[in-house]
């Protein structure tokens, strides 16, 4: 693809930040676009949520010099080439929790409940969805979670025989909020990401993710890929983790965005998400999601996230839930979507750029091996502590 489709449509006007990995320095750098330009403003800010718990992480990203710049085609080529002898793209946010959001559309909510009473199996998928379609048909996508309506829904799926603790927070009071993946662990455009081995039945989940401060106030956004294994899950929710949190199971990125006069949550909530699957089989998939057929708002999933009932001292990104719920058959007629090795996925909306990752397993995918200890090591022996 084209480097500069990497970025929002409208890269001059926005203020982009996220962090770059130096051979030379061993360590992650923070950096923001400037004109045609990386700038490193790490001696300012280390981590990039040392600046989103500024007051002002817009005016204080706008105005930290940059002690070194670096060009800024030559790093996005060597990010998609993965060349680890050059400078390159790494995930944007670094010590803030990778927080998620489940169940947040309509859509999303049914395909969990199929999944669950699949137990996996996605040759009793079809069946299965055809059956709730039949008792509450379109009637569930506008639903209010927490409404009257939603009421009269749960009532006659439980009368069906169709009531699941996915439904429970998809139009219940309470959202799905949970941990999608450890500190450190995101890997950012151009990298692989990893599904087990052993999945039979997964999919790419993209999603846009909030950069929120230890006060629980927005300050960014940017792209994610909640990589999803729904054999594993529809078997059971309390495989959650072994579903979603596994090596390079986790993709943000390319930059946050900040919120500006030009880029509010307004925006944000009209944004329409691409997804593209290209597989080296020849086939293609391609599906898009409007923001605005979320059942929750963004301020009400990080009130349910952040405050006195939980706190985030470095701050959290936060997955919002995706629309994406792939019934499309790729090879054995209703069996449905699933990945394959080297299948190149492209999450893009036109704010915020293109998040472009290869599929591998997780087993074959990079490990994770720089954590917390290794950051603060890094930083310290650079004199940036």
């Amino acid at each position: 693809m084209e480097l500069f489709a990497l970025l929002p449509d409208d890269r001059d006007a926005a203020t982009l930040v996220g962090r770059v990995v130096d051979p030379a320095d061993g360590g992650p750098s923070v950096v923001v676009v400037r004109g045609d330009e990386l700038a490193d403003i790490t001696p300012a800010f280390p981590t990039v949520s040392d600046l989103f718990e500024e007051p002002d992480p817009l005016a204080a990203a706008r105005a930290a010099a940059g002690e070194r710049a670096w060009p800024l085609c030559q790093v996005l080529a060597a990010t998609l080439a993965r060349d680890p002898d050059a400078v390159r793209l790494v995930a944007p946010v670094d010590l803030q929790v990778i927080k998620a959001a489940g169940v947040t559309f309509a859509k999303s909510m049914v395909e969990r409940v199929i999944e669950e009473r699949a137990a996996g199996d996605p040759e009793r998928a079809e069946a299965i969805r055809a059956r709730i379609d039949a008792a509450v048909g379109r009637a569930i996508s506008g639903v209010r979670p927490g409404s009257p309506e939603a009421a009269e829904v749960k009532r006659i799926l439980i009368a069906e025989g169709l009531w699941s603790q996915y439904l429970e927070v998809g139009i219940g009071p309470d959202p799905e909020i949970f941990t999608k993946a450890p500190v450190l662990s995101a890997v950012g455009v151009g990298a692989e990401v990893g599904v087990l081995a052993r999945s039979i039945w997964n999919n790419p989940e993209p999603e846009v993710v909030l950069v929120v401060s230890s006060a629980g106030r927005i300050g960014g956004v940017t792209l994610g890929n909640d990589v999803n294994l729904r054999d594993f899950e529809g078997r059971s929710a309390l495989l959650l983790g072994e579903a979603k949190d596994n090596n390079a199971s986790c993709a943000i990125g390319p930059f946050i965005r900040l919120l500006d006069d030009h880029f509010t949550l307004d925006h944000v909530r009209r944004l329409e998400l691409a997804l593209t699957v290209t597989g080296d089989d020849g086939y293609v998939l391609r599906e898009r999601s409007l923001v605005a057929e979320m059942s929750r708002e963004f301020e009400d999933l990080v009130g349910h996230a952040v405050g006195p009932h939980h706190r985030y001292p470095d701050g959290f990104a936060l997955f919002t839930g995706t629309l994406f719920a792939p019934t499309h058959d790729r090879d054995t007629p209703g069996m449905g979507f699933t990945h394959k090795r080297g299948d190149v996925v492209e999450i893009s909306a036109p704010a915020l750029g293109t998040l472009l990752n290869t599929v591998t397993t997780a087993e074959d995918a990079p490990d994770w091996r720089f954590g917390i200890r290794d950051l603060m090591r890094n930083l310290h022996a650079r004199g940036l502590l």
